[in-house]
């Protein structure tokens, strides 16, 4: 991509959009970043840009300057229907992402992990067994290191693994992983999408540029996923049945049968992660490092040396016989019925925040048995609340922040109790990110 003397608008300046911005600066591009808010209230530093030549339109929307430029490069949180994205589209302007930008400027090869729940997880696991086989791999992406800040430094026989929302996805054009992952396809952020099918054909687009000489690697247990179309060379994981060829679990082994492989490759109870889902992530994982070429022994080691990621399942304290743990990165229902089927203890359960359309049936009907007590926070609450009372779940509490949550929870727990922060949605009502609500939770939980 040759961008020298080329007019670019950056939209969106956060650490992915400062870091297009700066790799754009350093191929001689003439760059103008612009956001909605002022300068005063942007999360990231904007030192150096000016003085390289940038400019910044800050505070407003670009409506009256989008077909100035000969490209947009634009952040995965701005919608694609807004107006000056509509007429930018309407004169011709090419509109990316950080990721295609980014692609066009990596010269090795990229794992690239998409689905609606354990991508996090499943990249970072990936990221460590890619590092063990190739020490230079970069992990970037949704995972909160732009592609950006890496792709110029990769050199061909490197690695880039990078976690790739539905958002992202929306702008990728010649974006072409060697493996791609799509590891479930469960209803989310259908107040973008808006329906279920433009979401699904999103998540089997990460696949759309691949060649017989890639690799796709899929959920067999997922009919969504049984159905994607790829010219890659569709590799299968299951955690419910034996294949004829892929990955799967063998009672509690995850068993290779790939190429030459045909071997129970690390028992499922050794690992540092649990629950069902991790299991899961981890057959995916295991399947991605042994397509890049990764020995099976240093696949299953870095899967046996591999610690839970922040803001999943992760463990904070023990409290007078109760334990705490921080699952905000649960932002939809299939991710927090996850989280609730992996407690081994009853659950004091925190729940609630920005709502996504989303439907609680489900996740009510996953407390039987393991939920004790429901404390409930955020803009959705009242409708959660409705839920429970369809369902004749009465144990539920409504309170106003989060550290009151915390208080409840801890209030309502008995020892040999877990307290979970589990939301099963977004965090946009009341917090920045899911990262900043999972942060909070810790210290008001050690403040306790």
């Amino acid at each position: 991509m040759d961008v020298k003397n080329k007019k670019i608008l950056v939209c969106g300046i956060a650490r992915s959009g400062v870091a297009a911005a700066k790799l754009l600066n350093r191929r001689g591009a003439l760059v103008t970043l612009q956001d909605s808010k002022p300068e005063e209230k942007l999360d990231v530093s904007l030192s150096g840009l000016e003085t390289d030549g940038a400019k910044l339109f800050l505070g407003r929307n670009p409506d009256d300057i989008v077909t100035d430029f000969d490209m947009i490069v634009i952040s995965p949180g701005i919608p694609l229907e807004l107006p000056f994205v509509q007429k930018a589209k309407a004169a011709g302007v090419p509109i990316i992402g950080e990721i295609e930008l980014a692609y066009a400027y990596c010269s090795c090869p990229i794992t690239a992990v998409t689905g609606t729940n354990g991508k996090t997880t499943t990249t970072a696991l990936i990221g460590d067994i890619m590092r063990a086989y190739k020490p230079k791999t970069a992990v970037v992406g949704n995972i909160g290191e732009p592609f950006a800040e890496h792709a110029g430094a990769l050199g061909k026989d490197d690695w880039a693994v990078a976690e790739i929302s539905s958002f992202q996805l929306e702008t990728i054009a010649a974006f072409r992983p060697k493996i791609s992952l799509v590891l479930n396809i469960t209803p989310d952020h259908l107040d973008r999408h808006k329906t279920m099918e433009r979401y699904i054909e999103l998540k089997e687009s990460i696949g759309k540029n691949q060649t017989k000489e890639d690799f796709m690697i899929l959920n067999a247990d997922d009919p969504y996923c049984l159905k994607l179309r790829t010219e890659a060379r569709r590799v299968f994981f299951s955690l419910r049945r034996e294949l004829d060829e892929g990955f799967y679990l063998n009672g509690r082994q995850i068993h290779v049968k790939f190429n030459n492989l045909d071997i129970d490759l690390l028992d499922a109870d050794e690992m540092n992660i649990f629950g069902n889902h991790n299991v899961e992530n981890a057959l995916a994982s295991a399947a991605a490092g042994i397509c890049a070429g990764a020995p099976a022994e240093t696949v299953k080691q870095a899967i046996l040396n591999f610690k839970a990621v922040e803001h999943r399942i992760e463990f904070t304290r023990e409290l007078n016989g109760v334990r705490f743990y921080n699952d905000s990165k649960a932002t939809n229902t299939d991710a927090a019925i996850k989280a609730i089927t992996a407690m081994r203890e009853p659950i004091v359960l925190i729940g609630g925040g920005y709502d996504k359309r989303a439907d609680f049936s489900d996740w009510i009907k996953a407390f039987d048995g393991r939920v004790k007590h429901l404390v409930l926070l955020g803009e959705v609450a009242d409708k959660i609340a409705d839920t429970c009372r369809a369902f004749n779940f009465t144990a539920f509490e409504r309170v106003n922040s989060l550290k009151d949550a915390v208080d409840a929870a801890y209030g309502k727990a008995e020892k040999g109790d877990c307290v979970l922060l589990s939301p099963a949605c977004a965090s946009w009502d009341m917090f920045d990110n899911y990262e900043q609500r999972g942060w909070l939770f810790k210290e008001f939980v050690n403040m306790l």
